[in-house]
């Protein structure tokens, strides 16, 4: 089934006094772009931590952030006055700047990780609900992630048959688009003076000028194109975004020399509306997992 990259997947759990938030968020990249805000608690298991997130996540900048609010009264735990320092001097300086008075202290003591333990130790019983908390934020993730995907395979169908139909119409231009370039040859012979035109002749290089304007291999080519398209987007597990890029590539070239060959209005309108319908869809690909 078709993803988006484009997911936000949030797990909540309390373990003893304390309340644990997990938070995994992802746009679109070419590749996995993990930043990871984590509660110094937990920093000896970041790697193992990126190393699940990467297990799930195949592409996307990705923010994977996990933060412990103390839901009990404990003395294990103490301000950390440096950052709380940092975070007033900030807060501070953007209440100079926008002329607003507050009190601040409040607001300090709110932040993240303004508190820190200085003796608990991190238990293995800990680590493993952590783990947990998660995996439940990266499937949630996951199923945002498909969610996103639904909608974008809707809209690719339907611009994909907007061009098939489109593309329909190209053949009731074809003879139609000939005859203009008929006249305008035979048009240049008078302009030019020409006392007599060898009709025969002049068929001979008409048609050798139209074979050269056919398009019969790019309607094939197109078509198949965008049957291809179709077919890759419907594959299930496994990420197609990538190749859907390479192939609306594909795609963007035989609507291109459609149009270098199109010599009349109405084909060369048609060219247009397939265009504003790839650039669309070209969009939509880069946030395509």
């Amino acid at each position: 089934m078709l993803q988006s990259m484009t997911g936000y997947g949030k797990a909540t759990g309390n373990y003893k006094d304390k309340k644990i938030v997990v938070e995994v968020r992802s746009l679109n990249s070419k590749n996995l772009d993990l930043t990871a805000r984590i509660a110094p608690l937990y920093k000896p298991l970041e790697l193992e931590l990126r190393k699940k997130v990467g297990q799930v996540l195949d592409r996307g900048k990705t923010e994977l952030s996990i933060n412990i609010e103390n839901t009990g009264a404990t003395a294990n735990y103490v301000i950390n006055q440096a950052l709380a320092k940092a975070y007033y001097k900030d807060l501070k300086q953007l209440s100079a700047d926008l002329e607003e008075e507050q009190d601040l202290l409040p607001m300090v003591l709110r932040m993240p990780e303004i508190y820190i333990n200085q003796t608990e130790e991190l238990s293995e019983e800990e680590s493993n609900y952590l783990m947990e908390l998660l995996d439940e934020a990266l499937q949630k993730l996951v199923d945002f992630r498909a969610q996103e995907g639904v909608s974008l395979a809707q809209d690719f169908t339907d611009r994909i048959t907007t061009i098939k139909t489109l593309l329909d119409e190209v053949p009731k231009y074809e003879d139609l688009r000939i005859d203009i370039i008929k006249e305008r040859m035979r048009k240049g012979f008078e302009d030019n003076n020409a006392q007599s035109i060898d009709e025969n002749r002049f068929e001979q290089e008409l048609i050798y000028y139209i074979e050269k304007l056919d398009v019969s291999e790019e309607k094939v080519r197109l078509a198949n194109h965008l049957d291809y398209f179709i077919e890759t987007m419907n594959q299930s597990d496994i990420p197609v975004g990538k190749k859907l890029g390479f192939i609306s590539q594909e795609i963007g070239r035989e609507i291109n020399t459609l149009g270098s060959k199109s010599y009349h209005v109405d084909l060369q309108k048609i060219v247009v509306n397939m265009k504003d319908n790839l650039e669309k869809i070209k969009e939509q690909v880069l946030n395509t997992l």
